[in-house]
């Protein structure tokens, strides 16, 4: 009997925004590119809109905060989805002229790991990090093709 894997990777992350079409527009420059899907409510306003990015093609998925769970926190808190970034620096000071308010600092933590993190204009965390073991990872698929 084969084992189940309980965690197999990351799909999607969702992001909360009262306004969906100031975080598309926000987003969109962040990521040089417009999201490749979007709904519409009834009443036709956009409540959602997802972005692919990355080596792996992950979700990033806006949605109107008005379908956000209801024990969801207002602001700022609980885990931190970090993405893998070439530069923390850089990454970090554009989106801090985005816009974007630091959350946690640049900080080294070690061989190979830095991270950082803001907290994007809609109350987001974004968590950035240069993480050698990502790069491992990626050479060796890239390698195996």
């Amino acid at each position: 009997m084969s084992k189940i894997q309980t965690l197999r990777g990351f799909a999607t992350i969702s992001y909360w925004a009262d306004d969906m079409e100031a975080a598309k527009a926000w987003y969109s420059e962040l990521l040089g590119s417009a999201p490749y899907f979007e709904r519409s409510g009834p009443d036709g306003q956009l409540v959602y809109a997802e972005f692919r990015l990355g080596d792996y093609q992950h979700e990033l998925g806006l949605i109107d905060r008005r379908f956000a769970p209801a024990r969801g926190t207002a602001g700022p808190g609980g885990a931190i989805m970090y993405w893998h970034v070439d530069d923390v620096e850089a990454t970090l000071n554009n989106l801090k002229a985005l816009g974007a308010e630091e959350y946690e600092p640049l900080e080294h933590r070690g061989e190979g790991f830095i991270t950082a993190s803001v907290t994007d204009p809609f109350g987001n965390v974004l968590g950035i990090m240069y993480n050698s073991h990502y790069l491992e990872m990626l050479n060796s698929r890239i390698q195996g093709l």
